[in-house]
């Protein structure tokens, strides 16, 4: 399956390339970055325009195989001189005590509603998106030890239609699409594909001998385990979405106990039985956030505030001002463990350990510290 590029990759790449022909006054058709995950991407430059004192240029997003709806857009960047130009609003050119501005424009989502990556009014181009972009023209800066001012405009002209299939209304986001991207890359996400690579990820490392396995939906779980308990990243084995699939393919392996770690926003979903997270089959994590804090006895009014939150972290905010944390977390790590068990079938052990970005580790079942220390020690 061919991998593709993000949002915030393209952005990224179309800004550094509009500052580049504004800096330097010359045309390129072609510009390379590397990307968090160190891969370079060589972008191609479409749709070059240059003002009296801006460029802007656009990059087309490909998702690879990945059927994203994103891929084919025009991802746009315009890079405009601090002093000479207005940014997005219209308003002042630039922001005091900086010297890289971003924004974004047309067809780039506003965030609306609290917790989220960016704060309430700002664009929705995501921390990670707004690291590249800086890092990228403050390389052009420096080549062409420029001590003036840039103001970045980052705009997705059928952006506001493409946002109409995403979530992104749901969740607080209004007028256009998130510019998003943790590693810089987009990995496909075939059904068969994915599941055919956890498959044969289980079956190698069952084959080297490895009776009990780590299993994480992603990056968020791979580096909590990595920064919290040491955990050899590539020791273990990402699921995606398919948590379900993956007990049985681990059972099928031969595995005898199999431990799961991921984001509350993720195994707050197996709580409530659900074993393909993915939010085309089902998002009710707020609902059954809201149905755990009445088990653990928070009132109407709070549990009312945690189904209107656009993230679990924002919701275990207010079960944490509460005092109840762990009564909650108690509550959810006991539904998550039955759950798992019930899939399992006696077929494997299942242990499983929920972190939040913020909070870092909330809950875990009672053998999952020692079934961890037990693989590590193992490996060692």
């Amino acid at each position: 399956m061919r991998e593709g590029f993000t949002t915030g990759s393209c952005a990224a790449a179309a800004a550094k390339a509009a500052a580049y022909m504004l800096l330097s006054g010359k045309t390129k058709k072609q510009i390379s970055i590397a990307t968090p995950e160190g891969r370079v991407f060589e972008a191609e430059l479409v749709d070059i325009k240059r003002g009296k004192n801006s460029v802007s240029c656009a990059v087309r997003k490909d998702g690879g195989d990945d059927p994203d709806v994103t891929t084919g857009l025009l991802i746009y960047a315009r890079v405009s001189l601090a002093d000479t130009e207005p940014d997005a609003s219209g308003k002042a050119a630039f922001k005091r005590g900086a010297d890289i501005y971003i924004d974004g424009g047309e067809g780039v989502g506003r965030v609306t509603m609290p917790g989220l990556d960016q704060p309430v009014g700002n664009a929705a181009i995501n921390s990670v998106p707004r690291q590249m972009i800086e890092k990228e023209v403050r390389e052009i800066k420096e080549l062409f030890d420029f001590p003036g001012g840039l103001i970045v405009l980052i705009y997705v002209p059928d952006g506001e239609e493409t946002a109409r299939k995403t979530f992104n209304q749901r969740l607080g986001i209004e007028g256009g699409i998130s510019i998003l991207g943790t590693s810089g890359i987009v990995e496909p996400m075939s059904e068969k594909a994915i599941t055919d690579t956890i498959r044969l990820e289980l079956r190698q490392k069952r084959e080297l001998g490895v009776r009990s396995i780590v299993v994480t939906p992603g990056n968020y779980g791979a580096g909590f385990m990595k920064d919290t308990y040491g955990f050899d990243i590539d020791r273990a084995v990402k699921c995606s979405n398919h948590i379900g699939e993956t007990i049985d393919m681990a059972a099928d392996c031969g595995y005898s106990s199999m431990l799961l770690c991921g984001h509350i926003g993720k195994l707050i979903k197996v709580s409530g039985g659900i074993m393909n997270t993915h939010s085309k089959v089902a998002d009710c994590r707020m609902e059954l956030m809201a149905v755990i804090a009445l088990e653990a006895e928070l009132d109407k009014e709070q549990v009312l505030r945690i189904l209107e939150c656009v993230s679990t972290d924002a919701a275990y905010d207010i079960i944490c001002n509460t005092g109840k944390e762990k009564d909650f977390a108690d509550r959810m790590m006991q539904r998550i463990g039955d759950c798992l068990r019930h899939r399992a079938a006696g077929r494997l052990e299942v242990e499983c350990m929920v972190f939040s970005n913020v909070y870092g580790l909330i809950g875990k079942t009672p053998e999952a510290e020692k079934l961890l220390k037990g693989i590590i020690d193992g490996y060692e």
